[in-house]
Parts: C-alpha cells; structure tokens; sequence
C-alpha cells in the first residue's frame, strides 16, 4: 500500500533549495489531512549532515543517496535514484520543485515508474481536509489522529480516497485547472518556486535519518561532464526579493523602467514586470510575475501600471503588502492593493522618491 509524502530536496555544492524548503513545510499540511508523514530524500555528493534545514522545516525523516556520481546533477543517474527510492518505499505523492532540474527531473522518473505528473502548479490540497473538518465539528482534536483516521477507514474513507488535489494554470493561464491522478501511484507534481508558505524553522525537531543505498554502474553517468561553468548574477532572484517594484502596460516605456529601478534602489528592492512588457521586449523573462512567469510573495509589491489581470493576480496577491498606483479607478489590482493612489506614475514615481529619500536622511 502507498504511504507518505515524498519531497525531492534539490541542492546545489550542499545548499537547500528554497523551493524544497517550502514544499517540505507545505506537505505537513498535505500530511495532516492524509495522516501520513513527510520523507525528504537529498540526493548528491557529501550531503551526509546536511539534512538540518529540511527537518527544522517539517520533515519527519530524511532519506540520504549520497555518492561521487551524483555530484553535479545529470539526468540518468538522478532518475535512477529516485526510482529505486520509489519501488522500494512506495509513496502515496512525490513533489518536485518546478525549477530546471525539477523540470527535466520529474517526466523522465513519472515515465519510469507509470504514474501521471501534473507540472507547474501553484495550489496543492486534499480532500482529507473536509474529512477532517468533519470530524473535529464531531469533538476529535488533534491528540486523537490515531483515532480520527480508524474511524474513517472503519466507513471506507481510505488514504486512497482521500484524493490528492493538484491546481495549475491551464489555457494560456486563463483558467486554473484541478487534477487528480486516482489509478495510479505516487501522485507526483512540480510546484513553483514561491507559490508555497514556508514554515518558520525549528531546529528543535527530530527526524529519522536513513541512508539509501542504490547501486550505481558506470554505463548510469551516459555524458561526460567537461567542465562546470558558474556565473555571477548581480541582481537578486525576484522570487527571493522582499520588495518589488514592478510596472506594467501603464508605464508607457521600455526608457521608464529606469525610473523603476531608481524607485528600487532606494527602497532597497528589485524590479519586476508584467507579460505586457515582456512579450514587447522590454524586460526579461526572468523578471515576469504571474501565471506564465513567477509567483512572488515579497513583503512590498509596488504595483505601477498594472490594471491587474487574474493571470497577473495569480502571482503576487500573497504579498504581504501591495501599493499600487493607476490612473484607472475601477482596475482589478485595487481590489488586491493594501494601499491604492489613483493618479498618473509619471509625476507621482519621482515625487515618491525623493520623499524615500528625505525620510531615509532623517
């Protein structure tokens, strides 16, 4: 019988990918409602001690594949790892980071294994949670989860039919589209980076800590690794900034960015952007915020310029805090924004810098 949350910790040189992070602490939440526990599995070389992050964040055990074949990441030898992991342990759900290596990592092993893999999601949940909630309205508390679960195998409810829920943009990000993968096991899903709550770090949690061997053979590592090139990028992951400031179609030019980023620099921030200015060329990709492009939850967003279309919603009302400025009084991102100025950015922008400016002097 499946059982388990499985998490794939992505590391680079040792380091925990934020994404796993958060999707390990969003899978205690799964976990709850399913009345299962949540297992990370880091794969790599001399990750041996390096699994404190992912049990302060939630996990409940820690399965370790650490060998020389693994330490820059190639595609065969990871999907072996993971493959073996799953044959042998045979989780109810695997959840990957929807990040490059997440990316190529998770077809190839849902093609391996038989199962379905709904990719790119922002939403996860199951329907153990009504369950749940059925049964606390009843008088059980959390102390009696033994219990509560007995009850509900007692009258069919099984960990099988406590459905694994799976939301993603679907149609161009026009719709969200929910899945399920009822036949087959483990449910898997790529989840954005950003999307997920993390949970504050306890670094009094235990977990168990299991290494995983799985024999390698020379025929697994089928390229050849020359050379490891590493670049420097001087601007900060909009995923991992706490202040953004982003504009849209409102802003009117490519030229008035600079503007932007001026409002940036004093407000110690990045510049993001809507698809609108993307799709013209006027920004990068990897500074596009929405359903086709990032999900951010800084803790500004200053929104400049940007009606506020759902696809763009989407992917930043979890914001701690918005701004936005438009001349449009009836645009969507007002019903969003925790603060809303209905006026034209262009002598508004410059007028707000410079009062950043004299406060900061003070």
């Amino acid at each position: 019988m499946s059982k388990d949350i499985y998490v794939f910790a992505e590391q680079r040189d040792g380091e925990i990918a934020k994404v796993s992070l958060e999707l390990v602490s969003e899978a205690t939440k799964l976990a709850k409602n399913l009345g299962q526990k949540v297992v990370a599995v880091l794969v790599g070389s001399g990750v041996k001690g390096k699994e404190a992050p992912l049990v302060e964040s939630g996990a409940d055990a820690v399965l370790i594949i650490d060998d020389p074949i693994l330490k820059e990441y190639v595609t065969e030898p990871y999907t072996k790892a993971i493959c073996k992991v799953i044959e042998a342990k045979q989780p109810e759900i695997v959840l990957y980071g929807a990040t490059a290596i997440g990316r190529d990592l998770a077809p190839r092993i849902a093609a391996r294994v038989h199962t379905g893999l709904t990719a790119d999601c922002t939403r996860l949940d199951t329907s153990g949670a009504t369950y749940l909630a059925w049964l606390e309205s009843l008088g059980f508390q959390d102390k009696d989860k033994a219990a509560m679960f007995e009850k509900l195998t007692k009258i069919g409810i099984t960990a099988d039919s406590r459905e694994f829920l799976m939301t993603r943009p679907a149609f161009g990000g026009n719709v969200m589209a929910t899945i399920k993968c009822p036949t087959y096991r483990p449910q898997m899903a790529t989840v954005r980076p950003g999307v997920m709550q993390r949970l504050p770090r306890d670094p009094s949690r235990k977990a168990t800590v299991e290494e995983f061997k799985v024999a390698f053979e020379p025929k697994d590592m089928n390229v050849k690794i020359k050379e490891v090139v590493k670049s420097t990028v001087k601007s900060v992951d909009i995923t991992e900034a706490k202040i953004l400031v982003s504009g849209g179609r409102g802003i009117g030019a490519k030229e008035y960015f600079d503007e932007l980023r001026k409002l940036a620099a004093v407000l110690g921030g990045e510049v993001s952007s809507s698809r609108t200015n993307v799709d013209a060329g006027w920004i990068e990709k990897d500074r596009q915020v929405g359903q086709t492009g990032k999900t951010v939850r800084p803790n500004l967003y200053v929104a400049l310029g940007i009606s506020g279309a759902i696809q763009h919603l989407a992917g930043m009302d979890q914001s701690d805090f918005i701004v936005a400025i438009n001349k449009n009084d009836t645009a969507p991102i007002f019903d969003v924004a925790d603060l809303g100025i209905i006026g034209d950015l262009k002598p508004i922008v410059p007028k707000l810098i410079e009062a950043i400016k004299k406060y900061k002097a003070k």
